[in-house]
């Protein structure tokens, strides 16, 4: 049985006067984040493809005082990342921190069997998402001369799994992606690094499980910790990461994973 773990002791940023933008930012690690962001002063831009739940966050956010912009984007679609990226530039005048966390699942299949419209999707999304917006938000951010930007990997990022070749390949290149665009923009003032969540209760997660595509005892049992994690968790970590306390962190591939890659 899942259980929910409350977010004590976490840091407090001080974010006032500074913009932050989501992508996959309606539920899950990226709403988790977004609201982390909004309660630390930030003026938030929330990106997803899903249109309802995007207003109802954002109604919410804005409903508590915070400054809160919602766009429906795609960001498998390029050319919707950069407008959303100027829509948020133009009501916000710039751009500090990003986290590019939008990602799918796909059903687990045999490597000789996966369905190439499988892994067209999946890395579509996974990867050439993260792609495009770590460019157009780069754009903005040299032009600055400062900004942080977190891409979500995974820790099929720095692992592989059986069954699941085409979505631990997507998240694999995003790793790629950081550490080269990492060692590109360091220079210019703009910190990337990318975050590696472990086995995280979220809508998706648990619709792996409901489907049967995961098996929650066991991935508990292969965390040292001995819990799965709660997105809260990995909203800290990408704060710290877009924070003067990581001032110095650079290109890294931080898992958070309760220590599953420890092992």
């Amino acid at each position: 049985m899942m259980h929910t773990l409350e977010p004590t002791g976490t840091p407090i940023y001080d974010f006032s006067g500074k913009v932050a933008l989501v992508t996959g930012a309606s539920q899950g690690i990226g709403l988790a984040t977004s609201k982390a962001f909004a309660q630390a002063g930030a003026a938030v831009v929330l990106l997803d493809v899903e249109q309802e739940r995007l207003t109802g966050v954002v109604s919410d956010l804005t409903s508590d005082g915070h400054q809160a912009l919602g766009i429906r984007c795609d960001v498998s679609n390029e050319v919707e990342v950069a407008r959303a990226i100027d829509e948020a530039v133009t009501k916000f005048g710039r751009l500090d921190m990003a986290f590019n966390n939008a990602g799918i699942q796909i059903p687990a299949a045999d490597a000789a069997e996966e369905p190439g419209e499988a892994f067209d999707r999946v890395t579509a999304v996974n990867l050439k998402g993260v792609w495009a917006s770590m460019k157009h938000e780069l754009a903005q951010m040299r032009i600055q001369g400062s900004g942080a930007i977190v891409n979500c990997s995974s820790l099929g990022g720095l692992v592989g799994n059986p069954r699941l070749a085409s979505y631990h390949a997507s998240k694999h290149g995003v790793i790629g992606l950081t550490s080269s665009a990492a060692l590109e923009y360091a220079p210019r003032g703009i910190r990337i690094n990318a975050v590696c969540p472990g086995t995280i209760v979220t809508p998706m997660m648990t619709k792996m499980v409901e489907a049967g595509d995961l098996d929650e005892e066991a991935v508990t049992s292969l965390a040292p910790i001995g819990r799965l994690g709660q997105a809260f968790e990995i909203a800290s970590a990408v704060l710290w990461l877009c924070s003067p306390g990581a001032s110095y962190v650079v290109g890294v591939a931080l898992p958070v994973d309760g220590g599953y890659v420890a092992r």
